[in-house]
């Protein structure tokens, strides 16, 4: 990378780069800080009507597919939506979920700004050929991982309550479910997706620098299709196949996205050797 000065440009240093990357660390760190306070200070607000919401009857997820069920003659869309209790167990139970979970909040809101930061510190050392190729990259990879912890949080993560919270080996066997556990199901399903929603990115990545090619893509098509739908089934284990193709499709339909940008990416750069 080089760095400015007033004669001109000149190329960093190591510990420059370090300096550089220290500060980006630091403005992240203040980033997500900033969130957590709101967040924590906000507890009625982060518990009861988002973490804890989809263990609600009436939670939006649940009277949608539903009113879907009723219009298709599909009974099985409406789902058993008994209101799941929570219990906490431990002396400090609840404040370590309320930090835990105001924490990720944070991450989660402040995702864009960590990934502008990251790209400024990246951006120097780019070509100018690669600054334009790359163009909107923060737009698409923070929009990626949003949408991603969205589409966890309001359809796999209601589907997975629904049933994990309903699920009884023996009627003798009550469910009593921590805090703990449901907050931390909750938040890593949706982390977890919102990696998930990055596959194209990576695609992208890995055929620019030539490790992934469009054929390799489309030979293993069939493969990916079985780990989508084990991903579903882990997602829903529910015997319902509507239920898992709800999961299933957005899943796949992000993996011929990459498809086509990989065949794109992989082109364009056969034409310029050419």
């Amino acid at each position: 990378m080089k760095k400015k000065t007033k004669d001109g440009e000149r190329e960093m240093t190591f510990w420059e780069h370090l300096d550089e990357l220290r500060g980006v660390l630091i403005r992240g760190i203040i980033a997500i800080s900033l969130i957590f306070i709101v967040a924590f200070s906000f507890k009625q607000i982060l518990f009861d009507y988002i973490v804890l919401a989809p263990k609600n009857a009436d939670f939006i997820t649940y009277r949608v597919l539903c009113k879907l069920g009723k219009f298709l003659s599909m009974d099985s869309f409406c789902l058993d939506t008994t209101t799941i209790h929570l219990i906490n167990i431990s002396l400090a139970g609840q404040f370590m979920a309320h930090m835990t979970t105001a924490i990720i909040a944070g991450f989660v809101v402040a995702s864009p700004y960590i990934v502008w930061e990251l790209w400024r510190f990246i951006k120097p050392g780019l070509t100018p050929n690669e600054r334009k190729n790359t163009r909107g990259a923060v737009l698409v990879i923070s929009g990626l991982f949003l949408t991603g912890v969205l589409f966890s949080y309001f359809l796999a993560v209601p589907l997975m309550v629904n049933f994990l919270g309903n699920y009884q080996v023996s009627e003798s066997v009550v469910n009593q479910i921590t805090l703990d556990s449901f907050t931390s199901a909750v938040t890593t399903m949706s982390l977890l997706m919102g990696l998930v929603f990055e596959f194209p990115v990576v695609v992208v990545f890995l055929t620019k620098i030539g490790i992934l090619t469009p054929s390799f893509m489309s030979k293993y098509r069939k493969h990916i299709i079985v780990v989508i739908l084990i991903i579903a089934g882990l997602i829903t284990p529910s015997p319902d196949i509507f239920s898992q193709l709800v999961v299933a499709i957005p899943l796949y339909a992000l993996y011929e996205i990459s498809v086509q940008l990989s065949k794109r990416i992989y082109r364009k750069r056969k034409e310029s050797d050419d």
